[in-house]
């Protein structure tokens, strides 16, 4: 009585298959940590790296020192009790959603980039960036999905400086001739330096 016909079989398999094509996907952070004392100082032992944690889309996230009030805490005095934020949302007239970057420190400017953001400013998270404060340095990788109920965050450690070892940012000094590229004009032909100048 509950024998099959044999055509029926391929249908339930294609219809499983069809179940798993349309389950959305998650918007995903990626984080490597960078500090140059994790080793010796424990500063990043509450934070389970390499362990894909998914969350509400309707929760801010915080980082800091306070346990109590931070998802993501850092075993280290210099951090603020809560040094930054992120919380999602959705722009006007586009189906993916971003995350935005609040500091939450009154002591520690956060570096997003380029950019300095002071006590509670705000601002739009690249999609990649680097994100730092005081010795911490974040590279953050954003990976876009469809769900609006959830998102995933992944952390990774980094044993090298982020900065160096992607060529982030590289803060190369500013000759005194304004530009490389006079530098490099006024490099090819011979030039007169006086005593006082060396």
């Amino acid at each position: 009585m509950l024998g099959c016909k044999a055509g029926q079989i391929p249908v339930l398999i294609m219809s499983s298959f069809e179940d798993a094509d349309t389950e959305e996907t998650v918007t995903s952070l990626q984080m490597t940590l960078y500090h140059p004392g994790h080793q010796r100082s424990g500063i990043f032992q509450s934070i389970r790296f390499f362990n894909r944690e998914r969350l509400p889309t309707s929760e801010v996230v915080k980082f800091g020192r306070n346990s109590n009030t931070c998802r993501y805490t850092f075993q280290d005095k210099q951090v603020s009790r809560v040094q930054f934020s992120l919380q999602l949302f959705k722009k006007f007239n586009s189906s993916v959603v971003s995350f935005e970057i609040k500091n939450m420190s009154k002591k520690i400017s956060l570096l997003v980039d380029n950019k300095e953001l002071g006590y509670l400013n705000k601002m739009d998270l690249p999609d990649k960036c680097m994100i730092r404060f005081g010795d911490y340095q974040f590279l953050v990788e954003k990976e876009d999905g469809e769900s609006l109920e959830f998102f995933e965050i992944q952390f990774s450690l980094s044993t090298k400086p982020l900065l160096q070892e992607n060529n982030w940012l590289s803060q190369e000094p500013i000759p005194e001739c304004g530009s490389y590229s006079s530098c490099l004009t006024l490099n090819n032909s011979p030039m007169e330096v006086g005593e006082n100048e060396w």
